[in-house]
């Protein structure tokens, strides 16, 4: 966007397309209200007041008979003259009322996140707290709306804010003593800011190794379901997600490529992966079998990847080798079948406990049968307490987005060298650094550079 374009006066619909009951089209710039008055015949009503006007074209033709509402600036979203135009949501009345305004001057179609953009940039919000709304608009979960709602509140921009006005006034003293080394100001000054640094980089440490606690619950916590052919994988995808997201079939090697399923777990979201059977030793097969092979190939690294691995096991056979190499810390073992097969588990519990780095007790695994439904629930309560385990539980604010953590490590690598720097003025420099770091977060620094990159992934009329 050009300087130019921000003279511009906006518009979009700011309601979802399609029919509805009602549609909100809004409207921000200079010129918001004068195309009111045109559109209605009559000048805006009080700020902040809904009032029923006629909506009508150039020629005079009604569009529809709706609620019009404006905002005064700087006291509305964007800090400029809004309107919003609530009408019926018939995508008729949606297009014509959008094709009127498209004739009005000064006005054009509003680019993605251009609404929240404005907003930024008259100074209603910082860059974290723009970049949750768009997080609040996907929440799909309780637990994501929350974490998004707190740091639309300021909690992230808080705590930067603090931490980049306790390094300014540590920079101010140190440069105070570079350049004015002849005034009389407290001695040693440069060695009085190493504490303050110290514990800076203690409070980005403990903020940064966070087990990526914001980052899951904004994306979503990987579940890998893995496990021989046949041993119920798909079955058990389609019991949690309560419908036929993948194929079922007696034949092996049905599954060949990851499909997911987006699944709300007690509020925690949660990509549940159904993968190919594990066979290994058939990685790099050629014919129609290297299919199955990409297939195999890929299972291991979403195991790999994956932030719990749901490792499934056939009652009814043998415990699969292949299945049991991949146990870790981060594994639900389940034990499928068991209604039929309740010995099934009795073997794996004997492997489990001779000698494996990772020993379940038995109370540790999870009997269920992915047909029937049976103890499912115990299945859905595991996934959740060891969900909170991973993630762990605090009251500061958590990280959000992987700009957010590349920024603090660039400040925390900053404030290292300042730490060790032989000479103020080195120091001062890798100080100033680190608060530039932390302006790229909030958007206390130029950076014109990024705001493409944030705003381009908001709705039109956001």
């Amino acid at each position: 966007m050009t300087n130019k374009d921000h003279n511009d006066t906006i518009y979009a619909l700011a309601t979802a397309p399609g029919r509805g009951g009602i549609a909100i089209v809004r409207v921000s710039g200079p010129v918001a209200l004068e195309s009111l008055q045109t559109l209605t015949g009559e000048e805006a009503p009080a700020p902040n007041r809904l009032d029923l006007r006629c909506i009508e074209t150039a020629t005079g033709t009604l569009i529809d008979e709706g609620m019009v509402v404006s905002f005064k600036a700087p006291a509305s979203y964007t800090g400029e003259d809004v309107v919003e135009y609530h009408i019926h949501g018939g995508p008729a009345v949606i297009q014509e009322l959008l094709e009127e305004l498209s004739g009005q001057p000064g006005h054009r179609l509003a680019q993605p996140g251009e609404f929240t953009r404005r907003a930024f940039e008259n100074g209603k919000m910082d860059l974290t707290e723009a970049e949750a709304i768009a997080d609040l608009i996907n929440a799909e979960t309780q637990i994501q709306k929350s974490q998004a709602l707190s740091q639309m509140e300021g909690s992230l921009s808080r705590l930067y804010d603090h931490w980049r006005e306790t390094l300014t006034d540590a920079l101010a003293h140190t440069e105070a003593d570079i350049e004015f080394p002849d005034e009389d100001l407290p001695d040693n000054t440069v060695s009085k800011m190493q504490p303050v640094i110290e514990k800076m980089i203690g409070e980005l440490d403990a903020h940064l190794n966070d087990n990526r606690r914001g980052e899951i619950l904004r994306n979503g916590l990987h579940v890998a379901v893995i496990g021989a052919p046949n041993a119920g994988k798909s079955s058990l995808v389609n019991a949690l997600a309560q419908r036929d997201v993948a194929i079922v079939s007696e034949l092996a090697g049905t599954t060949r490529d990851i499909i997911e399923a987006h699944l709300d777990l007690g509020g925690y979201p949660v990509i549940l992966a159904d993968t190919a059977g594990l066979r290994p030793d058939q990685i790099g097969q050629e014919g129609q079998d290297s299919i199955e092979s990409e297939g195999i190939r890929r299972a291991l690294k979403r195991a790999e990847d994956a932030d719990i691995r749901l490792l499934l096991f056939d009652g009814t056979e043998e415990p699969d080798e292949h299945t049991l190499n991949l146990i870790n810390e981060n594994s639900i073992v389940v034990v499928n079948k068991f209604d039929c097969h309740p010995e099934g588990a009795e073997r794996l519990k004997d492997l489990l406990a001779s000698g494996r780095s990772f020993a379940f007790a038995q109370d540790d695994i999870v009997k269920i049968s992915a047909t029937t439904g049976k103890n499912l629930g115990m299945l859905i309560d595991a996934l959740i307490e060891k969900t909170k385990t991973l993630i762990g539980k605090s009251e500061a604010p958590a990280l959000t987005r992987q700009r957010h953590r590349k920024a603090l490590e660039e400040c925390h690598a900053s404030l290292t060298r300042a730490l060790d720097a032989k000479l103020p003025e080195l120091m001062a420099e890798d100080m100033r650094l680190a608060i530039r770091a932390l302006g790229h977060i909030t958007g206390r620094v130029d950076v014109e550079d990024l705001l493409d990159v944030i705003f381009k992934d908001f709705c039109i009329g956001k």
